[in-house]
């Protein structure tokens, strides 16, 4: 599995979704429960930021996962990190680099191929959540599913719930389409629906 090209796609299928926002989505209540859109867009480029710097051997402090500025330009912004983070994953000898993950625990850290994957699991929930609150379809290949499916599944039960990154999974049928298992597996309703906050 090229666990990069794959990424690459994740971050653009985010993109499509975060460059629909307008003005007034940005109040809007997301999945997410602790974020308005506004605050989810500010996570995506924080966490690009992040990861660009774990990427680099600079991901221990805190402030680099959370400095991430949208201005008046969330897609701008956005676009931005996204080239940040493409060019750190693109170094040679990333895949079997350190990442320090300092969400996960204090001194946390993992090679960078499980970290991408990481990555690459966020941005496509995360493309569900945008879609999901201003009416856009969510539409990830086939392809980019199965891969996001397999580091859903590792993610352990231990730790998640309210105000962790993942919520308890969620019982679906065995036969629901993958995109829904992959929801499910994330703790994530494929019935919300957006509010005002």
């Amino acid at each position: 599995m090229d666990i990069r090209r794959l990424d690459r796609q994740a971050l653009l299928l985010a993109g499509e979704l975060v460059s629909q926002v307008k003005p007034d989505h940005l109040r809007l209540a997301t999945p997410c429960a602790d974020w308005t859109l506004y605050g989810l867009v500010r996570h995506l480029v924080s966490q690009n930021e992040g990861f660009a710097a774990s990427a680099r051997g600079a991901g221990e402090p805190w402030v680099v996962w959370r400095d991430g500025d949208v201005g008046d330009d969330p897609a701008g912004a956005y676009e931005t990190s996204v080239s940040e983070v493409t060019a750190a994953f693109a170094e040679d000898d990333v895949l079997e680099r350190r990442f320090a993950l300092p969400e996960v625990g204090e001194g946390f850290a993992v090679p960078g191929r499980t970290a991408i994957g990481f990555h690459l699991l966020d941005y496509v929930a995360h493309a569900w959540d945008v879609a999901v609150t201003i009416g856009a379809p969510w539409e990830p290949t086939d392809e980019l599913t199965t891969a996001a499916l397999r580091v859903a599944a590792l993610v352990p039960d231990e730790g998640r719930g309210a105000g962790a990154a993942f919520r308890r999974r969620i019982a679906v049928p065995d036969d629901a389409p993958p995109g829904e298992r992959l929801l499910a597996l994330l703790g994530r309703d494929p019935s919300w629906t957006p509010r005002p906050c």
